[in-house]
């Protein structure tokens, strides 16, 4: 109830034209809170399912991963007539006591938000059909854990209180952790000892730098809206700004597998259960370049403008020298998760650049490289129940068997290449055209990184699908076969998505260039970087 008195509070009588929106006030919060909470719902009722696990699993999962989804229609429908406080739509409080330390539950959504909300349920769908199409023991556990990680994730991109975004956080990362270390493949453990390291201590500086924001502000409040109104009116000091700012980049940094903190993200997808990998490295991984975009940069702006070189020089170092190393990659599934390494530096370097054309971009490739990573490893698992390995000296010939699923691999290389009619094409071309601005030299190792994905990607094409078949011992017991019905439908909505982001951008790019326009104000300041 205090959700739907507080969004009564925003209501315009204009907003009536859109029937969808006319219900908006009472509906639309409330439809918002249940996408994050019947996934964790469902995770609930299959950990104290008891006896009957087994038999609630599927069908749960299926509520879990599906309702989301279903749910972000009429969301997006409302979204463009709804944004009232600050940009964000279908804002709700949630009063859970705690509001003497300066934390209440509000959720919400601005233009920055809801494309990677929409990623989160998209590909949270596409990961629980894969998942439902495994062979994993302990199957209720396997899908209650991912159902938990696919709340968090939803949770995390909805909360405007930045307590919260670090809860939910935390919810998606733990599940992480556990289905590595019992369904991960061989070495699981130990790489999921040092994702737990790794991921551990940036979550921890990520805490700190938070926690150093709260106290700093001279506001006891988390909320992310008041806070930037604060602090718009009286700024921290630089030196505070640039300590802090430094603070948050390092801990979102290892988050993100910022260069040189990257050496866990690549070993850990390859053990990754594959749906646990296409949560993680499709959405998951996206929390740290988001909190950069929408706590670290706006509150801290002199500290953001101290910094950017660095940045700058760092993202560098993923592009160039991580692309490097990918192409070294003879492992399909190591390729992969190099090249998902590789190209977070296309997207740091569009936030190092500060302006609204770059950061625009970046959140727009935050979004493709989502759903095409996603595709990416999700076919990586098809290939090798084909041909008995991931490694490519032992592949070849697979086209002629299996077709359908060379096309679903062919195109998920050209959206990661950057192929026109794709989603990323369009972020790295904003990116590009930052970088002209922010650093005109930039842009020619920035391009480079182009020409690196083209070579290992589609040398990767032609090991596996063309030229003669060079299969292993394991293979020869196999028979190749083409897309089952479920790995076709997973492959179908990611492959959708890419399509419908490549061939009609404008369907988010509006909504994110409004949401980064209100996040970066000071055209001075966004001068001054450049």
């Amino acid at each position: 109830m205090d959700a739907l008195r507080s969004s009564e509070k925003i209501f315009d009588p204009h907003l009536q034209k859109n029937s969808i929106v006319l219900i908006y006030p009472y509906t639309m919060p409330t439809l918002l809170m249940l996408t994050i909470g019947v996934p964790l719902g469902a995770g609930f009722l299959l950990l104290v399912g008891g006896t009957l696990r087994k038999r609630i699993a599927k069908p749960l999962a299926w509520i879990g991963f599906g309702f989301p989804v279903l749910a972000a229609i009429p969301l997006a429908v409302a979204f463009p007539e709804s944004r009232e406080i600050h940009g964000y739509a279908f804002v709700s409080k949630l009063d859970l006591g705690l509001e003497a330390l300066g934390i209440q539950l509000t959720l919400g959504l601005n233009g920055i938000a809801f494309p990677l909300y929409l990623l989160a349920a998209v590909v949270g769908l596409a990961a629980g059909i894969q998942a439902l199409d495994s062979s994993a023991e302990s199957l209720p556990s396997y899908l209650m854990l991912l159902l938990f990680m696919q709340g968090g994730l939803l949770g995390l991109f909805s909360s405007i209180d930045i307590f919260f975004c670090y809860f939910f956080h935390e919810i998606a990362l733990i599940p992480t952790f556990l289905m590595m270390g019992i369904w991960g493949g061989q070495g699981r453990r130990a790489i999921a000892m040092e994702l737990t390291l790794y991921l551990g201590l940036g979550a921890i500086l990520v805490l700190l730098g938070l926690i150093g924001l709260y106290s700093t502000s001279g506001m006891a409040s988390f909320d992310l809206i008041q806070l930037k109104s604060v602090m718009a009116e009286a700024p921290l000091q630089d030196t505070v700004q640039r300590n802090l700012f430094g603070f948050l980049l390092i801990g979102f940094g290892i988050l993100v597998a910022l260069f040189p903190f990257h050496s866990w993200a690549p070993r850990g997808y390859a053990v990754a259960p594959t749906a646990t990998a296409m949560l993680h490295a499709g959405v998951l991984k996206k929390f740290g370049l988001y909190g950069l975009i929408q706590i670290a940069a706006p509150l801290l702006e002199q500290g953001a403008h101290h910094w950017a070189s660095l940045l700058a020089w760092l993202a560098l170092g993923n592009i160039v020298l991580i692309g490097l190393v990918t192409i070294a990659q003879r492992d399909l599934k190591q390729m992969i998760g190099y090249s998902s390494v590789m190209h977070m530096g296309f997207i740091f370097l569009g936030i190092a650049s500060f302006s609204v054309t770059g950061v625009s971009g970046a959140v727009l490739l935050m979004v493709a490289h989502g759903f095409s990573i996603s595709l990416m490893l999700m076919l990586a698992t098809s290939i090798q129940h084909r041909c008995g390995t991931y490694y490519l000296d032992a592949m070849g010939g697979l086209a002629g068997k299996a077709p359908v699923l060379a096309g679903f691999f062919i195109a998920a290389t050209m959206a990661s290449i950057g192929l026109p009619g794709l989603a990323n094409f369009w972020g790295e071309l904003a990116i590009f055209v930052s970088v002209w601005e922010f650093k005109k030299w930039m842009l020619f190792p920035a391009a480079a990184g182009i020409v690196l994905s083209a070579v290992y990607g589609l040398r990767a094409v032609a090991d596996i699908f063309f030229g003669a078949p060079r299969q292993s011992a394991a293979a020869k017991r196999i028979s190749p076969y083409d897309l089952r019905l479920f790995e076709g439908l997973s492959a179908c909505i990611l492959l959708g998505m890419l399509l419908w982001i490549g061939l009609w951008p404008k369907t988010l790019s509006s909504w994110i260039h409004e949401g980064v326009g209100s996040v970066i104000e000071r055209t001075e300041w966004v001068h001054s970087v450049r």
